[in-house]
């Protein structure tokens, strides 16, 4: 099956690549899903190098944000050289917390550090969304109410209403961790309404890659997740970087 970006999405993403993505991602030191989700959304024989992004124990603020921009800079150096395709910088939340300009500047500092093209997970979501004709949407993160603000704005900005919307509240990265992909479909059930036309997964640190194809057949509208999003932008970054 391929992805159908104004229907509902499902396994396996049909962007006229054929070739498999060597693809450098990076992620908060804590992340135990992206990796493997990524790697099966992405072509067949496509490769992943990781870098894990230093953090503390409690989720990331704006207060934390300078310091693990810095971290996420330094850190991406060790990209440079290496034959990649594209880059992908996997924090959903480290992302829009910056704001818009903000993801988009870090975007831009490392595809300068790294010499390649670089995608980030927040910018991917709106950019799935706004490919799916998504205007109003239910929403199922894992932070707490003050960064779930910040993460409607920053869909707002991209012309995203978020009519609904369902939260784990994890206050730590130890909470985040034990969140599975069955207590991820039961929120994202009784978030999803006849009112949204679609519905996203924030996060990359969820496990989502088993239940999508399930919730998107049963809502009959588009489910996304941050990593599936990811996977595509950064299978159409490597397709026109690989065309000029």
């Amino acid at each position: 099956m391929s992805t159908t970006l104004n229907s509902v999405p499902a396994v396996g993403l049909n962007v006229g690549l054929n070739v498999g993505l060597n693809v450098g991602l990076m992620v908060p030191i804590n992340n135990t899903t992206m990796e493997r989700e990524l790697l099966a959304w992405l072509p067949a024989n496509s490769s992943c190098i990781t870098l894990r992004i230093a953090r503390g124990k409690d989720l990331l603020t704006p207060e934390t944000m300078p310091a693990y921009r810095a971290q996420a800079l330094s850190l991406a150096a060790q990209f440079a050289g290496r034959n990649l395709d594209v880059v992908a910088y996997g924090c959903t939340a480290a992302g829009f917390i910056s704001g818009p300009q903000g993801d988009a500047q870090l975007a831009a500092d490392l595809s300068a550090v790294t010499g390649t093209p670089v995608v980030t997970t927040a910018r991917s979501m709106v950019l799935a969304l706004q490919q799916s004709q998504a205007k109003n949407i239910a929403l199922v993160t894992p932070y707490m109410d003050a960064v779930n603000a910040q993460l409607t704005a920053f869909l707002a900005d991209g012309g995203i209403a978020v009519r609904r919307l369902n939260s784990f509240r994890a206050a730590s990265v130890e909470e985040l961790g034990c969140i599975g992909p069955d207590a991820v479909a039961k929120l994202a059930r009784e978030t999803m309404a006849p009112d949204c036309d679609a519905l996203f997964i924030a996060c990359s640190q969820l496990p989502t890659y088993d239940i999508l194809p399930g919730l998107s057949s049963e809502f009959g509208r588009p489910v996304w997740s941050s990593i599936q999003a990811t996977a595509l932008q950064s299978s159409l970054a490597a397709r026109a970087h690989a065309a000029r």
